[in-house]
Parts: C-alpha cells; sequence; structure tokens
C-alpha cells in the first residue's frame, strides 16, 4: 500500500439533525446526517410517517387496510 496516496484517518465528529453528537472514524474532519440510531423508528421503536397530503389515509381507503 502506498501511504504517500492514502487519505489521512481521522476520529471524526457526526452530528445528527436531531441534535445527537457522537464520535466515528472517517477521512472527513466533521459529519452533518439527517438520522442517527437515536432517532431512527427501527432502534427507537417509534414510527413516523411522513404524510404528504393524505397518501397514507387515500392508501387506507383504498386498499382496506
Amino acid at each position: 500500500m502506498q501511504t504517500t496516496i492514502q487519505p489521512k484517518y481521522n476520529v471524526t465528529k457526526v452530528t445528527c439533525a436531531c441534535g445527537n453528537t457522537f464520535e466515528a472514524g472517517s477521512t472527513v474532519q466533521e459529519l452533518r446526517v439527517e438520522i442517527c440510531s437515536s432517532c431512527h423508528p427501527f432502534f427507537t421503536g417509534k414510527q413516523k410517517f411522513m404524510d404528504a397530503g393524505g397518501r397514507v389515509d387515500r392508501f387506507k381507503k383504498k386498499y382496506g387496510v
């Protein structure tokens, strides 16, 4: 492996849109993410529906779900 062409690996500060911050390893100094493990529905158990214009209601009414 040529060390002259490899990017430097840093401890990176990751900031989520919910305000949570944590450290991870990356070649970038600072990362901003939209969703993390503290606000993701799979990890929290809370599911959020993004209902744009009643699409979820129309789907439920159409298919009887």
